[in-house]
């Protein structure tokens, strides 16, 4: 079923951020020009930071020669520093907040000469002050742009939690930061507090760059640097006992065991909403972004999604979503995948999508889909749990594109975007980068 066409209706008139008017904002920090408030005070508000029909604004105010020493530091040691910052949100003050750098490869290119309003960023408001928060949000993560208005992963974000998967909120904001300000999309990030409001998950695993979802047997330091505990008590037994059952048992016995260490409703849902939005930078893509939520009540991992600012088809060099190859042929998706033949997985053949970790020749996706997770490859070759992926495919078809919720949330954000952030992206490129994605449901509707 193909979805309507999005009616853009873009106005003429670009409101200024001055004239947004955020009613009846009360936080725990000072109000510019106001007396302080006790930063551990609860938070109320409203006009939500999250509210995607509005663009927001955050300010950092920080020191010139920390801020620069910080990226010189990145720059010849790869290390993270937080540095003390002063952050306005939303007109709310928020003094000795924390601020670091974020991300792998969206930093690899990141020099001190770069305009910081364009980087990725961490803010994390109770980093020097316990429990200081915004409306009880304490960390943001200012995610880096892979294009102009980020609709693409704003869309994404909103139909994840339509998908009813868990989800980081999103907001469009207007971003100020060493003189100068940039559009940018900012979204909770994944810790402790985040997993306490969104999950309640008994410890929370991330994914790093640079590993995989292989089992390096039973030593907690061989997993250093291969996932990173986000929440809970230190404890890797949990990742440990599932990497090793993923990797060490047979087809048969994780045919008919996988269900008692992994939510695999909820992993069939992750697999199916990856491919609709078109994401290729998922559990199996380039990054290995993912998080694996261990819950002790049921003794279930459950993979949870992160990073979806190349969904639909959008490049990491910042080209628009489109989700097709250089040569125009389409994205393969996982349904093609293959059973495997022996046990363990042993020859079990890649995904369509698969290319080695070696990029494709100008792939429109912004490069080849970056290797095969032996999670999702056996899950996909197994036959029952194929078919729950498909199955998935088709509700989750009808629930994002036939019923035109795709369209509505894309409206929404860009309504937003003309009226509040008008004077720093042009009306046109708004209305080209929806045009774009509004092409991409039309294409994954089918």
């Amino acid at each position: 079923m193909r979805t309507r066409h999005l009616r853009l209706t873009l106005s003429l008139a670009l409101l200024s951020v001055g004239a947004l008017v955020l009613a009846g904002c009360v936080a725990p920090a000072v109000e510019e020009g106001g007396e302080g408030t006790d930063a551990a005070g609860a938070a109320t508000s409203t006009a939500s930071f999250w509210d995607s029909s509005t663009v927001h604004a955050i300010s950092v105010d920080a020191d010139e020669d920390a801020l620069a020493q910080l990226l010189k530091t990145y720059g010849s040691t790869g290390d993270k520093e937080w540095i003390e910052v002063t952050v306005t949100i939303d007109g709310q003050v928020y003094e000795r907040a924390g601020l670091k750098l974020k991300g792998n490869s969206s930093l690899k290119s990141v020099t001190s000469d770069d305009d910081p309003s364009g980087i990725p960023w961490v803010i994390r408001l109770d980093k020097f002050v316990d429990d200081q928060n915004h409306e009880g949000i304490t960390e943001f993560v200012v995610r880096g742009n892979s294009s102009e208005t980020s609709l693409n992963e704003a869309v994404a974000l909103d139909l994840l939690d339509r998908a009813g998967l868990a989800s980081e909120q999103a907001a469009a904001t207007r971003f100020t930061i060493g003189g100068s300000t940039s559009l940018r999309l900012v979204v909770e990030n994944p810790g402790e507090s985040w997993n306490e409001s969104t999950l309640g998950a008994t410890s929370l695993y991330k994914a790093e760059s640079g590993g995989d979802y292989s089992y390096r047997g039973d030593d907690a330091e061989s997993y250093t640097d291969v996932f990173d505990q986000e929440a809970g008590e230190d404890d890797l037994s949990p990742l440990i006992s599932f990497l090793e059952f993923i990797n060490d048992s047979d087809d048969d016995t994780f045919s008919a065991e996988l269900s008692e260490h992994l939510d695999v409703t909820e992993f069939a849902t992750y697999l199916a909403f990856q491919d609709l939005v078109d994401n290729f930078d998922d559990i199996d893509g380039p990054g290995n972004n993912s998080y694996l939520a261990y819950d002790a009540d049921t003794d279930l991992m459950t993979v949870v999604n992160w990073d979806l600012n190349l969904a639909f088809g959008a490049s990491p060099g910042g080209a628009g979503a489109g989700g097709a190859r250089g040569d125009g042929t389409a994205m393969p998706d996982r349904g093609d995948a293959g059973a495997p033949e022996g046990d363990a997985g042993a020859n079990r053949p890649a995904r369509p999508d698969d290319t080695g970790g070696v990029a494709g020749p100008e792939m429109g996706g912004g490069g080849g889909r970056g290797g095969s997770n032996i999670l999702a490859t056996r899950f996909l070759a197994d036959e029952d749990f194929h078919a729950l992926y498909e199955s998935e495919l088709e509700r989750l078809r009808d629930l994002f594109y036939g019923s035109g919720a795709a369209e509505e949330i894309l409206q929404t954000w860009s309504d937003a975007l003309v009226a509040g952030a008008g004077d720093l992206v042009d009306a046109d490129v708004i209305a080209s980068d929806a045009a774009d994605l509004t092409a991409s449901f039309e294409r994954l509707a089918d």
